[in-house]
């Protein structure tokens, strides 16, 4: 039987219904809802059965056997399947190539005879060709350009404000409540604070920063 690794049983006590999926872009397909109207004589004795008791309670309790045997495999989940394979297989072809079940709107291509994924669309493929090439392109102008320029790379810098703590948007004044965002430098030798950019020597007692 096709489709056997690609469709769920969405089946309840009230009847049968399958989805069908296209293993390429896995858009679903469902059969129409197959009503079980053995099921529903059955839910109708079983309610006898638990008012009446004696003979008709042991008949509803086959009825519940029933249920669990149809909910696994019965004749008749049989016949509702092959039903919605062939109620959805005209939405689908299988691919020799790869040997997976296709969504025909979507992921087959007609020309070729194969899916999209073993023989893909020309237009499609140069147009994805054509994107990633001016991509890269982009990427090769930007790195041509100097984005440096005007920024201060040598002083460490700081993203949130010492004073506020919000977040910086660079400068040496913080924007939101003008603390100074230089970063100070604490002297090893006499403990002295240094905010001076790119300062090497303490300006109080000549120690190495």
């Amino acid at each position: 039987m096709p489709f056997t690794d690609n469709f769920s049983d969405l089946s309840n006590t009230q009847g049968y219904q399958f989805e069908f999926r296209c293993e390429r872009c896995g858009n679903g397909f469902r059969s129409a809802f197959q009503r079980d109207n053995v099921e529903t004589g059955r839910s109708v004795l079983r309610a006898v059965g638990s008012f009446f008791g004696g003979t008709l309670r042991d008949l509803s309790y086959s009825a519940d056997q029933w249920r669990y045997d149809r909910a696994t495999n019965s004749p008749a989940k049989d016949r509702a399947l092959a039903a919605a394979v062939a109620e959805i297989t005209p939405s689908f072809r299988q691919c020799r190539g790869c040997g997976d079940w296709m969504c025909h709107s979507q992921c087959w291509n007609e020309e070729i005879g194969q899916c999209l994924r073993c023989s893909p669309s020309v237009t499609e493929e140069i147009s994805r060709a054509q994107a990633a090439a001016q991509r890269d392109q982009i990427w090769d102008k930007a790195r041509e350009q100097d984005w440096t320029a005007g920024l201060d790379v040598g002083t460490r810098a700081k993203v949130t404000c010492p004073g506020c703590g919000l977040k910086t948007d660079g400068g040496k004044f913080c924007s939101s409540c003008g603390t100074s965002l230089a970063l100070k430098v604490t002297c090893g030798g006499c403990g002295s604070e240094s905010g001076k950019p790119g300062a090497l020597f303490c300006s109080d007692c000549g120690a190495k920063l």
